[in-house]
């Protein structure tokens, strides 16, 4: 009997193969003066998780943005990488508006809102992930995904915010339901009021008490990108 390893397994078919979670956590980022983009990154609120060197020859240093679960590190000998080459880097936010202006608050020039022309992917404007087409304003209709801004560091590594509210089916585990952050919490019980007023509406204006529950499968719904709750 062969005691080869077979390639291309599927684990989910084949319950005697073991699952190896991959979790992406690091993006390095080309810099070419490590203090200046350690000022700017401190800047916009990120958690300094350390700043390490050996030698005059290496330094290493890791910021979190804030509710995420992947770090930058940029420094001295970390990547071969040309200063300001790495581009389309995105921050999902679950208000545009409110994220943009806690950056101009912090003193970072930040584009205005926009959104894609539609089905249109060539255009002259700076590309991103919905094509070349920067339409000013955010989407008409507030569809998730469809909202974004962008800003650059001080060596032009690009950065594009993007509003999502409601993930598309598959996109997360439908098991479980997590919020990064007290403020994402907070704005899908905003969501979950809004769609709640207009529950109560359809059914004569009369209060809902059991609105705990409708909120909960209102939120767990949304976040899995499942139906949601009439």
């Amino acid at each position: 009997m062969s005691t080869k390893p077979v390639l291309g397994v599927d684990a989910a078919k084949n319950p005697g193969v073991a699952r190896v979670d991959m979790k992406f956590e690091i993006v390095i980022l080309p810099v070419s003066d490590v203090d200046r983009a350690k000022e700017f990154y401190t800047r916009l609120g990120w958690r300094l998780d350390g700043d390490f060197t050996h030698g005059d020859d290496w330094r290493g240093v890791q910021f979190t943005p804030k509710g995420s679960g992947c770090s930058i590190i940029f420094g001295k000998n970390v990547t071969p990488a040309a200063p300001g080459s790495a581009q389309g880097l995105y921050l999902i936010v679950s208000d545009i508006e409110a994220a943009r202006k806690d950056l101009l608050d912090r003193g970072v020039q930040v584009s205005e809102v926009f959104h894609g022309g539609d089905n249109v992917f060539a255009g002259p404007d700076e590309p991103y992930l919905f094509g070349r087409v920067r339409v000013s304003g955010p989407d008409p209709e507030h569809r998730t995904y469809r909202s974004f801004a962008s800003f650059r560091d001080p060596d032009g590594n690009g950065w594009l915010l993007q509003e999502i509210t409601t993930r598309l089916p598959g996109r997360i585990d439908s098991a479980g339901t997590n919020f990064a952050s007290a403020s994402d919490l907070a704005n899908a019980m905003r969501r979950a009021s809004v769609a709640h007023g207009k529950h109560e509406e359809r059914n004569g204006g009369q209060r809902d008490e059991n609105w705990p529950d409708w909120y909960a499968s209102y939120m767990v719904a949304e976040q899995a990108g499942t139906e949601l709750p009439q």
